[in-house]
């Protein structure tokens, strides 16, 4: 094929235009929303995908249905979240045991980032002072320095994937706070990556303080855009530095009349923005035209590097003998205005609204079709199919392999060999439960833990306040002993003729 020196070929692979999310509600087992979102796609879909799937609950079924998908079905990826208190979060604990079984089956962990506890209690706080409009979404969503909740969070994860030894893959990284903990975590030698998005790159959140409602209405995501302009270069750069992997789009689109339903309420605004479309040239133009990118870290980051990660790779992501036949043909010349009323996104706005590019696909190739030629779509629904992802990716796992190995040695060096205790053992509790039945003022009280200080008072019937224990309500353990009465010779202050 010869190429003009203004275009480039590039192989289309990306997290999100091809892994699709699937969402179980609250009635659906992990297996059955797999095999809704198998039956909605297959039939329509005009290229390969594959499916991450999204852990909002967590028991032992969601357990065997996570190695059921990973082992029988190609899933390699499960999404938690740390936002959305009222229905998809899951607590520390929750994601502890979603990280440790993703680890057991070579799975890889994802997560929503944001601390959804503090969020929700920050969007009472500002409908209190009366804020309803959609710049309550960014302001209950404060980020200050290094100090906010998306920080906060982000940091929180990492700590629990490295104490589960899990990769980690933290998506809408939109925050300059959020990347650097994620930098901070690769720096250390964490198997873990960020990902962008169009947004975040595209534009920024000074638009939630617009006048017109659903202008502002039409940008609410979450995690939020930031009001700060600095913001999107600033993640360019991460992505050009390799703190950020990859570059999704996010994409989620409401009509105006939908995003309606919190036109009260900031809180009832549907969360999601558009992305698909313009993603490519959005980051040709922020990341490739202004030098910060040069061309093969733009196809890195809008494809071989998802492909690597959720082991499409080779199939997908490369240009070679033996790969998919899936790819573009790039002109850096061809120019657009962005617009609502030209795209092909179905959605009535457009939040990259007259943003002028440089640098447009002018054909796809899809499995060795052309599927897309200068502005005409060729495609057939249902020619596209379900790709597996395999479990335990080189690109991945061979590091993690490799440490874990060195890890069981070297806890069976720091294992103390030592004779076996043959001395008496006590029962604590036992102990404590014989002497409650006899002293009524304890009937009641819990039963301490092992460790409990059982020790007799003093010989002068005083508290021993080194070794007694203590309750909130000033009782002490052996308030119910009975203390005989003392003569004294000295008592403090002088003597005294009396019982003291």
């Amino acid at each position: 094929m010869h190429l003009s020196p203004y275009t480039c070929v590039h192989t289309q692979v990306s997290e999100h235009e091809n892994v699709d999310l699937v969402i179980p509600t609250k009635e659906q087992t992990l297996l059955e929303a797999y095999k809704q979102w198998r039956e909605r796609a297959d039939a329509k879909v005009c290229c390969d995908y594959g499916l991450h799937v999204a852990i909002t609950h967590w028991n032992e079924q969601v357990a065997a249905d996570m190695e059921t998908l990973a082992k029988e079905q190609g899933v390699n990826s499960f999404k938690v979240y740390m936002g959305y208190s009222d229905s998809f979060m899951l607590h520390d604990d929750e994601i502890f045991q979603v990280f440790a079984k993703c680890r057991e089956i070579g799975a890889i962990a994802m997560v929503h980032a944001e601390n959804g506890l503090v969020v929700k209690e920050l969007e009472k706080e500002m409908l209190k002072l009366g804020i309803t409009g959609p710049e309550g979404h960014l302001l209950s969503r404060p980020e200050k320095a290094r100090n906010n909740n998306y920080a906060e969070a982000t940091y929180r994860v990492l700590t629990i994937a490295e104490q589960t030894r899990c990769p980690l893959y933290v998506e809408h990284v939109t925050s300059k706070a959020a990347a650097d903990k994620v930098q901070e975590a690769r720096l250390q030698g964490q198997i873990v990556f960020g990902a962008s998005n169009t947004a975040s790159l595209g534009t920024d959140g000074s638009h939630y303080f617009n006048k017109y409602w659903c202008h502002g209405a039409f940008h609410v995501m979450s995690p939020p855009l930031r009001d700060d302009s600095t913001t999107g270069p600033y993640l360019m750069d991460c992505l050009a530095n390799g703190t950020l992997s990859t570059t999704a789009s996010d994409h989620c689109t409401f009509n105006g009349n939908q995003k309606a339903l919190g036109k009260d309420d900031f809180r009832k605004i549907p969360h999601g923005v558009n992305g698909i479309e313009d993603r490519l040239p959005i980051i040709w133009a922020k990341g490739v035209e202004t030098g910060k990118l040069d061309i093969n870290q733009f196809v890195a980051v809008t494809s071989t590097n998802a492909a690597r990660i959720f082991n499409m790779y080779p199939k997908k992501g490369r240009i070679a003998v033996g790969s998919d036949a899936d790819c573009l043909i790039w002109d850096s010349e061809a120019t657009k205005t962005i617009s609502a009323s030209t795209h092909h996104q179905a959605c009535d706005f457009n939040i990259f609204e007259t943003f002028q590019c440089r640098g447009l696909p002018i054909v796809t190739i899809v499995d060795g079709k052309i599927a897309y030629e200068y502005g005409e779509l060729h495609v057939v629904q249902g020619s596209g199919k379900y790709i597996e992802t395999g479990c335990f990716t080189d690109y991945v796992y061979q590091k993690l392999t490799k440490r874990e190995q060195l890890r069981a040695e070297i806890l069976k060096q720091q294992t103390v060999e030592r004779e076996l205790y043959t001395g008496d053992v006590v029962d604590l509790t036992k102990s404590l439960s014989n002497e409650s039945k006899t002293s009524p003022k304890h009937a009641n009280h819990e039963l301490p833990a092992a460790g409990f200080h059982n020790r007799p008072a003093t010989r002068a019937g005083a508290r021993n306040l080194f070794d007694s224990s203590f309750m909130l309500s000033g009782e002490q353990w052996d308030d119910g002993s009975v203390r005989k009465t003392t003569r004294v010779q000295q008592p403090p202050g002088g003597q005294s003729k009396g019982l003291w």
